[in-house]
């Protein structure tokens, strides 16, 4: 018990550091930029609704009584991947982390270290869209396989290591589908969010409709429900809520290229129009400098 209780310690406080960081680095944006620029309301709203999902599932009592509950279990789990993880990916949090440093040479030093050359490949090769798909789907699978999850029921470290492993693949996903840091996704996002829509689906499908009951949680009695019927459950939880995120992930997606040939309508036009008021001044100039002088003028005029 003492040892939950430090983790616990220990997690609200990364949690409480890191909202304070991110409300540091907007307010040090907004105050340079101006409120909404840089990083909008918009993002510090999805931060703050993002960090509030992290605490839900990892620092409210869903936690303790997930150990007794797979369908608890599974709603813990998806409000990590598909809650807490897209919110905080759309926040722009690492941004907002850069411009908590009030010394410009710390931020300078921190961008520095973010272009290594390791640092770099390694960002790649984890937030590439195929990759970071494959990554999430192995992570998911395998710690459903009953005896992983069993095995990380009965130890900590394991139970720890097993939400490092969703949360951190579910950033990078989520990273990956929005486009990275440019919030430019490309064709194979959508491709990206079907897949992991149809294996995680097949997955909450095979929990939903097994003949018998691969994950013991003490009978489920916090739910009153047998071990088999609360499986169901978790199964359920998984297949539609779920599912109904990455429909709405895809969604986001779309918007994104609808809008952006708008976007680049516009801003064709503020440039055809930007151009036409430098060629006219340009011209204008050219003919007041070749023209007579003003004193010469209001002579002729005078005589």
């Amino acid at each position: 018990m003492r040892v939950l209780s430090d983790l616990d310690a220990w997690l609200a406080l990364l949690v409480v550091a890191a909202a304070l960081l991110y409300a540091c680095g907007v307010a040090r944006v907004w105050r340079k930029a101006g409120i909404g620029r840089g990083i909008r309301v918009a993002d510090a709203v999805r931060f703050a609704l993002g960090i509030a999902a992290v605490a839900l599932a990892l620092l409210s009592p869903l936690d303790a009584l997930a150990g007794q509950s797979f369908a608890l279990h599974m709603i813990e789990h998806e409000t990590l991947m598909v809650v807490a993880a897209p919110l905080l990916v759309l926040a722009r949090p690492l941004e907002a982390w850069v411009w908590a440093f009030p010394r410009q040479d710390v931020r300078r030093a921190a961008a520095t270290a973010a272009r290594g050359a390791a640092v770099v490949r390694a960002w790649r090769a984890t937030t590439l869209p195929v990759g970071a798909t494959c990554v999430h789907a192995v992570a998911l699978w395998i710690w459903h396989a009953p005896a992983l999850f069993a095995a990380a029921l009965d130890s900590l470290p394991l139970h720890v290591l097993q939400h490092a492993c969703f949360f951190a693949s579910a950033l990078a996903f989520w990273w990956a589908v929005f486009g990275g840091a440019a919030r430019a996704p490309r064709p194979v996002s959508l491709a990206c969010l079907f897949t992991t829509m149809l294996h995680t689906s097949a997955l909450g499908a095979v929990l939903t409709f097994a003949p018998t009951a691969w994950y013991m949680h003490g009978a489920a009695h916090v739910l009153g429900l047998s071990s088999l019927e609360d499986q169901q459950l978790g199964g359920l939880v998984m297949w539609i809520p779920g599912g109904v995120a990455y429909v709405v992930g895809s969604l986001a997606v779309a918007r994104t290229w609808l809008a952006r040939p708008r976007a680049l309508a516009i801003e064709q036009v503020h440039h055809a129009s930007g151009a036409s008021r430098d060629e006219s001044d340009w011209s204008g100039h050219r003919a007041t400098r070749v023209g007579p002088p003003r004193g010469r003028v209001r002579a002729q005029r005078a005589c």
